[in-house]
């Protein structure tokens, strides 16, 4: 228990590091295609095809926006526990099918179904640990989401690495089809999952539900003993009055969410202001690093092999600058890391376009992605996480954030697929141009639509936002 303050550190932190396991098997299926990229397209024979390289990569991302649509009813109707349970169970069910068969057809079948995970885990995860954290903790806590996230997407990056043989420069496409990489490597990038995977579907058994749902579902008591062993019976009166006062408020006679509520005159800006950092969070660019490095790095003068060692490299950074993000994002706030992120990514991007239209090779611009990936997951990419978890009212959170996030996978969905396209029209420099451009305009929409919402309950952030709290 922390003297000061009364909350049980090591509960609170134990329930945050199971629910953010789902961020670690999220990142690790969202990234370890980009290791096996080189192998299963020349084992499929789709490297010449920019219609089915992008399926490929996309397949994934239409799973994940079935899971973030669907998503939010369940989690409003059945808790959170329960569909993270069923992620968790997806996702080994996903990584064993997509490497068992030798159809390009069943692959992309099981990509889309772990995509279905990936969107259900993105959805509840955050917002699981949201309503389980206490106010002045909830920004460290959320972010530890994405500091799994990160540490999935690196744990793929050396999965994929240290089952890859190394690839003879100048190696035809049917000699890496014939290879054991071609063969059998990649199959074993993607089972490699089902371990992580068994681990979070067990130890999901042991976290209680989230009390703030169970109070909104009328299980007051049940919500009380949570809130009780979470920071003591003081702390656990005072969060359940809140949310009491809130639950009276909105729901009236009928506690239902409907679509028209959902977007009604009252709700619309949040939800709106939801929506744009989720799909600016995608559109600022960086996937394309880490999704199509292959591409990336073959334009900055790099092999496969070395490609491989590059993306374990920009792995360990994003490991790195997310931990750092934890400690800033209580401190510093979620505005100013935001317009951080929007700024510098704009000036990153500038010079590593400059960089491409130069032809450029090597490590200086290596260098420069490095650093857009370290600025990225500084900012960007915890922090909308932060964000959508806590600015959507009590009411509709499940079926808000399920908005925000069908949102983010569909900008995902349409980055993936364009990618390839841009890349062959603009080039690589002209595409970086486009990102830098986006970025200069989240960076003003930021500075003038997003609030402050650091050190702030819930229900504080509900009542500022909406005006006042929702009836």
């Amino acid at each position: 228990m922390e003297k000061s303050t009364g909350i049980n550190t090591k509960y609170v932190l134990f329930l945050a590091l199971v629910s953010a396991m789902g961020g670690l098997l999220f990142g690790y299926d969202w990234v370890v295609i980009g290791g096996a990229k080189p192998f299963y397209e020349r084992f499929f024979g789709i490297t010449s095809s920019a219609t089915f390289q992008g399926l490929a990569m996309s397949s994934a991302l239409f799973g994940c926006l079935i899971g973030a649509a669907f998503s939010g009813y369940f989690t409003d109707k059945y808790g959170r526990k329960i569909p993270l349970l069923f992620a968790a169970f997806l996702f080994i069910f996903t990584s064993i099918g997509t490497g068992a068969f030798n159809s390009f057809a069943v692959f992309m079948t099981f990509r889309v179904l772990g995509g279905v995970a990936i969107g259900i885990a993105s959805n509840i995860s955050p917002v699981y640990i949201a309503e389980i954290a206490p106010a002045h903790m909830r920004g460290k806590l959320v972010a530890i989401n994405q500091l799994t996230i990160a540490i999935g997407v690196l744990g793929a990056q050396l999965t994929n690495m240290f089952i890859a043989e190394p690839v003879a420069l100048g190696a035809t496409d049917a000699m890496i089809a014939g290879s054991w990489n071609g063969q059998m490597g990649w199959r074993w990038m993607f089972w490699a999952c089902s371990v992580p995977a068994s681990i979070f579907f067990v130890l999901m058994w042991l976290v209680p539900e989230s009390p703030r749902w169970l109070a909104q579902a009328g299980n007051i008591d049940k919500s009380f003993k949570i809130f009780q062993r979470i920071g003591g019976t003081d702390y656990a009166k005072q969060e359940t009055d809140e949310i009491i006062k809130s639950v009276k408020k909105t729901n009236g006679s009928d506690p239902r969410v409907t679509l028209s509520y959902l977007f009604s005159k009252k709700l619309a800006p949040v939800i709106i202001l939801g929506i744009v950092l989720a799909v600016f969070q995608q559109w600022c660019g960086i996937n394309v690093i880490f999704n199509y490095a292959e591409e990336v790095f073959a334009a900055a003068g790099y092999g496969i092999s070395s490609t491989l060692f590059n993306i374990v490299l920009t792995g360990s950074v994003s490991l790195i600058f997310t931990v750092f993000s934890m400690f800033l994002v209580d401190r510093w706030g979620r505005k100013a890391l935001m317009l951080t992120g929007a700024g510098g990514l704009a000036i990153v991007y500038t010079i590593i376009s400059t960089g491409y239209y130069l032809e450029i090779k090597g490590p200086f611009m290596l260098f420069w992605m490095v650093v857009a990936i370290s600025v990225y997951c500084l900012t960007l990419a915890p922090i909308t996480w932060v964000l959508l978890s806590e600015i959507f009212p009590n009411k509709v959170r499940g079926q808000a954030m399920s908005v925000a996030t069908f949102a983010l996978w569909l900008s995902c969905a349409i980055l993936t697929i364009t990618f390839p396209f841009l890349n062959k029209g603009l080039g690589t420099s002209g595409t970086f141009v486009v990102y830098a451009i986006i970025c200069v305009l989240g960076f003003f929409y930021i500075l003038k639509k997003l609030p402050e919402t650091k050190g702030k309950s819930l229900e504080q952030i509900e009542k500022e936002l909406t005006g006042s709290l929702l009836s």
